[in-house]
């Protein structure tokens, strides 16, 4: 398979270096013939992003700060302007002060809770929006999150409720796009070794015991994570919307360890 996706155009937002989930989409989209843009945050992540983007032919790149109207104005303005329309975003962003994410929920910060749920669930709402604007065909629109939004996780904290309301973000936006044609996803991974899976407290020990108990005594692989994303933004996912789609290798079908590791 090589041109599941050739023909359509998309911005990918996220990409922090070649580990990032956002990379394995980008890299699965790009393989399948999509034509890519890319976003980031500042110019020390510009310029760790640019010769990724590079490596799949793209050249378009926006500076975004998503708690920044000005600044998501003017990367879809730059959008429109050089493509005109747009088939798909992937968004790949989340945000938490990582010294709350130890210690007891009960005691996050009203200012740590605005900013959590503003950058990881609000920020895909505005995103959506100016999204929507440009895809007059229909699209697709793919959101990150994780098993901590339902099940308590250690060390996830406000995480866990800013990626529940992600989650139901999901279903109301797919529903209100719907009738454009825009489907809207999220995509659920197990524990995965990046720069934002790092920042958790327990990583390497959460990432052990899911490899060892998950059905398939394995975790989610990038290659899987993006192959997901490809049938999401093809036309395969046509009529697929409001839906999380679990790629932890069934680990969230467990009530309780492998007999095993009892």
């Amino acid at each position: 398979m090589a041109d599941l996706m050739k023909g359509k155009r998309g911005l990918v937002m996220g990409v922090a270096n070649e580990r990032s989930i956002a990379w394995g989409i980008a890299s699965a989209l790009a393989a399948e013939g999509a034509e890519l843009a890319f976003s980031y945050q500042g110019e020390a992540f510009g310029k760790r992003v640019e010769p990724l983007a590079a490596s799949v032919g793209a050249s378009l790149l926006v500076d975004v700060d998503v708690n920044d109207d000005a600044s998501l104005d003017a990367a879809f303005a730059k959008l429109k302007e050089e493509w005109g329309t747009i088939d798909f975003v992937v968004h790949a962003i989340a945000y938490s002060d990582k010294n709350e994410l130890t210690g007891r929920f009960i005691n996050t910060s009203r200012e740590n809770f605005k900013n959590s749920l503003a950058i990881s669930c609000y920020s895909f709402i505005d995103v959506a929006r100016r999204a929507s604007e440009l895809m007059p065909e229909g699209g697709s629109l793919i959101t990150l999150t994780y098993g901590g939004s339902n099940r308590v996780t250690p060390f996830y904290n406000v995480m866990g409720v800013a990626k529940a309301a992600l989650e139901s973000a999901v279903r109301y936006l797919a529903n209100d796009l719907g009738p454009q044609g825009i489907r809207v996803n999220a995509i659920s991974p197990g524990p995965m070794k990046t720069l934002a899976g790092a920042a958790i407290g327990g990583a390497r020990k959460t990432f052990r015991h899911t490899e060892a108990n998950s059905p398939m005594r394995a975790n989610a692989t990038l290659e899987s994570i993006g192959g997901t994303a490809a049938y999401l933004c093809s036309d395969y996912g046509a009529c697929t919307t409001g839906e999380v789609l679990m790629v932890d290798c069934g680990y969230h079908v467990l009530g309780m360890p492998q007999p095993e590791n009892i």
